[in-house]
């Protein structure tokens, strides 16, 4: 697959989850499930991993010390990524506030796509 666009795709993806995340939360139905939150926020970033992975590797050519560089760089971008998007939410919005189990809901998807990634590895240097 393109790197071009592997890079459109992970830019839709980082866009997706900062709409839902920073939108008005009264827009949202409400669900009564337990945690649906955290795992929503744990499935937004390991797709977003996922997704970011997918580019870096391409981007750096596949040698396996690149491969490292691509765990790295996606994980460290996931992470701040949910720091700031957190911290956006105690500050421009008004029905959200920031959340630290949240931030650790999102590293853990992070982590959680990292070891996938690793698992798979082989299939997805096929894309």
């Amino acid at each position: 697959m393109p790197k071009q666009l592997l890079l459109i795709w992970a830019i839709i993806c980082s866009g997706i989850i900062a709409y839902f995340c920073l939108t008005d939360s009264s827009n949202i139905p409400v669900v009564n499930f337990p945690s649906i939150d955290k795992i929503v926020h744990f499935c937004f970033h390991f797709g977003f991993t996922i997704s970011w992975i997918l580019f870096f590797k391409k981007e750096l050519k596949g040698k396996e010390s690149e491969d490292f560089k691509a765990y790295l760089i996606a994980f460290i971008f996931s992470v701040f990524f949910g720091i700031t998007i957190e911290i956006l939410q105690n500050t421009i919005t008004v029905t959200r506030a920031a959340d630290v189990t949240d931030i650790l809901a999102n590293a853990l998807g992070a982590v959680i796509a990292v070891f996938s990634a690793i698992a798979f590895r082989r299939q997805i240097n096929k894309i």
